[in-house]
């Protein structure tokens, strides 16, 4: 039993599918745990943990909000994390700090990718699951179907706790198994016990239960010898011997237990609620969290508020107003306010000041927080990953992996001067969102903010608008094409000029031939002193300065090699300036004379897809003028795939493979080497270039 001196369950709710239903379940839940006295609408921008400017003008959930609450003497802190793949940062900061994870599920549209991740990702990190199946007051709601693809997907784990009982198509009541009642819901949402349903209510309900039945008490057979014992013997079990079976189940991640329930008229929010006391388990309960010790070495923490303290950050929220906010999930010991805690990550003190807990924006400051439960401090410098501990016992916990970005965009100020301002908001922007990155390409110069995707960054655009007053506007990244020569030439450059006193008089010849180097490989075979020693560094310093731009699009030279062979000079009008010119000279000529070519970037590209889109994946690939180097599985129904692919035909590759995948898929593309444009679309290239220059 969990009891008040132990922090209570905490919660995310998360399912990556965009209209799940998940921050109007938790509105559902926070208004029938009397925390709240309405339910909020997202369309109205009205909910309690939509409530960034930008999640209500887009309608959706962009972070991962808070709702902490006190429920029959039971801490539940909930975490409501976005649904769209853009924003899949929140889905593993969530996770990391929850002890169980309610993945929602639409009763009308089944199961999609974002509930296979979420399971993966729960299973991964070790935690207890819950399938929640939402809108099951929809027209269109088929909640037994769904039922059956849950147990198809997910296993015979899935085990049915509250399923609704049908007649004609509706709705008539709804059945907890674990009690066996039933009830049926009023206009308000309040419960109501009703007759158990025969067969004369519903079509083949006593067959059905009969079979959900036998279903559960599998699933609690196998959580104990005793329970197995007792099963193969014929006997029923109790209906405490069912919740602790569920619940050690749960803990085990041998059982996912599955609620119907609906936000919209309330139903079954009761005994969701009631299914969160009896059947999760509490942080005490959970496996132990491994640390690394000051030696390095793996330790195991127990959620144990007499402990040294240890807590994990496991969010960061910029705010302008505000400054930093640090969600901090307390590990072990409490995390008091007012006080010094060691920052592990930076080996030094970090003051804690006050901590505060969450219902949406609205803040309560608290004196401390005890293990299991999730506290934020505002204005520390700690960042995401970041461990707080006591120095009676200095860990470090792991730090919490992030997909990487994937689609990238330049980034150009709108106002002319602003690019010191973007550069420090975006500083800012980067504590929060560990899935973005913002660097300046060597190459072009350009400043690149990449992300997961094409709406992670204009959120994140608007985000520097409307926190930071920094407007930006976002550019299809400039390609980094090279130019290089195909054969052998010897070409004369000459800089002569009389204007009255000293003139300038360089004159060089020069061979030019490729070679394999990104860097100009300059030599000298002079003999007889045509050229002075003293004059060498001024042609070289030409030549590498002419290097910078090509003959044919102004785009950098590599693979060229210069040998200065012959020349001549003046003894009064021969300057290193003079000599820098006429090899700048030569460096055009023989270009000019040396078949130059274009070169794009290749990249090294390997995809992560299920099996049934590999087809599609290369036909695509193909298109793109890549070269599939081969495939090989990774894991049941996943395959990689290796090629090499042009640069300039990827930068839309993000949205193609989520498209075609369903989510399900992702990509990693590194730079490999340089290759020769194809001559059908040079010209486009060069005019495209040109005008960029």
């Amino acid at each position: 039993e969990i009891s008040c001196s132990l922090v209570g369950s905490e919660m995310c709710i998360r399912d990556r599918h965009n209209g799940s239903g998940k921050t109007s379940l938790v509105e559902a839940i926070l208004y029938n745990a009397q925390v709240t006295d309405r339910i909020g609408k997202t369309s109205d921008g009205t909910t309690v943990c939509d409530y960034d400017a930008e999640e209500i003008k887009r309608g959706i959930s962009i972070s991962t909000a808070l709702a902490s609450f006190e429920y029959n003497n039971l801490k539940i802190n909930l975490l409501d994390t976005p649904g769209l793949f853009d924003f899949a940062a929140e889905m593993n900061e969530g996770i990391r700090a929850a002890d169980t994870v309610a993945i929602t599920v639409s009763a009308k549209s089944g199961v999609k990718v974002g509930a296979k991740k979420a399971y993966a990702e729960a299973v991964k990190q070790g935690k207890s699951k819950m399938f929640i199946v939402t809108k099951i007051d929809d027209k269109d709601a088929n909640f037994f179907n769904v039922l059956t693809e849950l147990k198809t997907v997910f296993g015979p784990t899935v085990c049915p706790i509250v399923v609704p009982v049908l007649k004609d198509g509706e709705i008539v009541a709804y059945v907890n198994l674990i009690e066996m009642k039933a009830y049926k819901y009023d206009e308000s949402g309040k419960a109501v016990e009703a007759d158990f349903p025969t067969s004369e209510i519903s079509d083949k309900i006593e067959y059905r239960i009969d079979g959900l039945l036998g279903a559960i008490s599998e699933a609690v057979a196998e959580t104990s010898d005793e329970r197995m014992e007792k099963f193969f013997e014929g006997e029923q079990f109790t209906q405490k011997e069912l919740i602790d079976g569920i619940h050690d189940g749960m803990n085990r991640g041998i059982i996912t237990p599955v609620i119907c329930t609906s936000a919209l008229t309330q139903a079954g929010i009761d005994m969701l609620l009631k299914e969160f006391e009896l059947l999760l388990p509490s942080p005490a309960e959970v496996r132990k969290e491994e640390a690394f010790d000051s030696s390095n070495e793996i330790i195991e923490i127990a959620c144990d508020e007499n402990e040294p303290l240890s807590a994990f950050v496991f969010k960061t929220v910029a705010d302008p107003f505000v400054g930093k906010m640090s969600y901090i999930r307390v590990m072990s010991g409490k995390l008091s306010a007012n006080t010094d805690a060691v920052n592990t990550a930076v080996g030094g003190s970090e003051k804690i000041g006050k901590l505060y807990t969450l219902l949406g924006k609205k803040q309560t400051e608290v004196t401390c927080a005890a293990a299991g439960d999730i506290v934020v401090a505002s204005k520390i410098s700690a960042g995401t990953s970041a461990t707080l501990c006591s120095s009676a016992r200095t860990v470090r916990f792991g730090e919490i992996e992030f997909p990487k970005p994937c689609y990238s965009m330049a980034v150009k100020a709108k106002a002319q001067g602003d690019e010191a301002k973007i550069s420090s908001a975006m500083q800012r922007i980067l504590e929060e969102d560990p899935t973005l990155t913002y660097i300046q390409d060597e190459n072009t110069k350009e400043q690149i903010l990449s992300g997961l995707g094409e709406q992670h960054l204009e959120v994140t655009a608007s985000k520097l608008k409307g926190k930071f007053g920094v407007d930006i506007k976002l550019e299809v990244p400039k390609i980094a094409y090279r130019e290089t020569i195909r054969k052998k030439v010897k070409v004369e450059g000459k800089h002569k000029k009389q204007s009255g006193g000293h003139g300038q008089y360089g004159h060089v010849w020069i061979e030019f031939e490729p070679c394999v180097s990104d860097a100009l490989v300059f030599e000298e075979r002079v003999f007889g002193g045509a050229v002075p020693k003293n004059f060498f560094p001024a042609v070289q310093k030409g030549l590498e300065e002419s290097v910078k731009k090509g003959v044919l699009a102004g785009c950098p030279v590599v693979g060229l090699k210069a040998i200065l062979v012959d020349g001549s000079y003046h003894p009064v009008d021969s300057s290193e300036m003079a000599f820098k010119t006429a090899a700048s000279i030569a460096y055009k000529e023989g270009l000019r004379q040396a078949d130059p070519v274009m070169l794009e970037p290749i990249g090294e590209l390997k995809v992560i897809t299920p099996d049934e889109n590999t087809g599609d994946i290369m036909g695509e690939l193909n298109k793109r003028r890549g070269r599939v180097l081969g495939m090989e599985p990774v894991e049941n129904g996943i395959t990689m795939i290796q090629a090499e692919v042009p640069v300039r035909e990827m930068h839309d590759f993000a949205m193609y493979l989520r498209q075609t995948t369903r989510g399900m898929g992702s990509f990693e593309l590194n730079f490999l080497r340089y290759e020769q444009l194809p001559a059908n679309l040079v010209s486009e290239v060069i005019a495209s270039v040109s005008l960029d220059n």
